[in-house]
């Protein structure tokens, strides 16, 4: 699930606030989607006046992320997506987070095709760029500075770690500095880490220039329901793949619903011992009295 003990609590606490609100006898799993919207990414913000310019390059952006991840093999699997806006984000594109020790290179490369996803998009569909990528390219940029200086995912720099930060505090405040680096070796960084951002965009691009009509049909379901889940997202897909991309993608649709069965279990286990819990409170205050 991606969760922590400490988390499923807090978000079945959520969930239970959510379906009280609504009056229901037990929480169900649309209140625990909610929930983890809401813990995640922030509450709601149903309210915000959209341009239709707006909506449409959140749709586009988001859908470029959901292909992208449909078409890789490494990648986490889709959950949803949806253009309701939340805290700062206009919309935001979810995956079923899975428990892993270890991230291979593939892997990483991969995450980081899918960052490039929602730019790709704007790209392909839009024929222009807007702002909305700015944290995906961040995030991106992160990731092949640590393949590259950290992880020894670099054949040039090879597995040494090279422009490490470290912390020392001063008079109470952290001050952060980079080891010192010849301006030779920075130029290797720097050439690999724009290699791998280069290549990841093309094939982003790739992907998504394949699947345009798909692309397209999804950003405008997208833009007229505001929000899809996986089994729509997969069901629309049907119609734009080919028949050496079918296997392949049940293979993913079974690894997800698979996922969902193993959260539902652990946020049910967790119910029953909230409400164990709070039997036991009720029992011992009543002794008491």
């Amino acid at each position: 699930s991606g969760f922590s003990g400490a988390d499923l609590a807090n978000l079945v606490n959520e969930a239970a606030l959510l379906a009280a609100r609504k009056e229901k006898k037990k929480i169900e799993m649309e209140d625990f989607d909610e929930a983890k919207d809401k813990v995640t990414l922030g509450k709601a913000r149903k309210s915000k006046v959209i341009t239709d310019v707006d909506k449409k390059i959140t749709a586009v952006h988001e859908v470029g992320h959901v292909i992208c991840s449909m078409f890789l093999d490494k990648v986490e699997p889709i959950h949803k997506v949806t253009i309701i806006p939340r805290g700062f984000t206009g919309g935001a594109t979810h995956f079923m987070q899975t428990d892993k020790s270890y991230y291979s290179k593939s892997y990483m490369l991969q995450s980081i095709v899918g960052l490039m996803g929602g730019r790709a998009a704007e790209d392909v569909i839009l024929k222009e760029l807007s702002t909305g990528a700015s944290n995906d390219i961040e995030r991106a940029t992160d990731l092949a500075k640590q393949m590259v200086c950290n992880w020894g995912m670099s054949e040039k720099i090879g597995p040494m770690t090279v422009s490490k930060k470290e912390s020392q505090v001063f008079l109470g405040r952290d001050i952060s500095h980079t080891e010192s680096i010849s301006e030779q070796t920075a130029q290797i960084i720097d050439s690999e880490v724009r290699e791998i951002i280069t290549k990841s965009y093309e094939k982003a691009i790739a992907i998504l220039s394949g699947k345009k009509e798909l692309l397209e049909k999804m950003a405008d379901m997208l833009m007229e329901k505001e929000t899809l889940e996986v089994e729509e997202i997969f069901a629309l897909a049907q119609d734009y793949i080919s028949e050496d991309e079918v296997a392949d993608l049940e293979k993913k649709y079974k690894a997800i619903k698979d996922i969902k069965k193993e959260f539902d279990k652990a946020a049910a286990e967790e119910e029953k011992n909230n409400s164990l819990s709070n039997d036991d409170e009720e029992k011992n205050k009543a002794e008491v009295e």
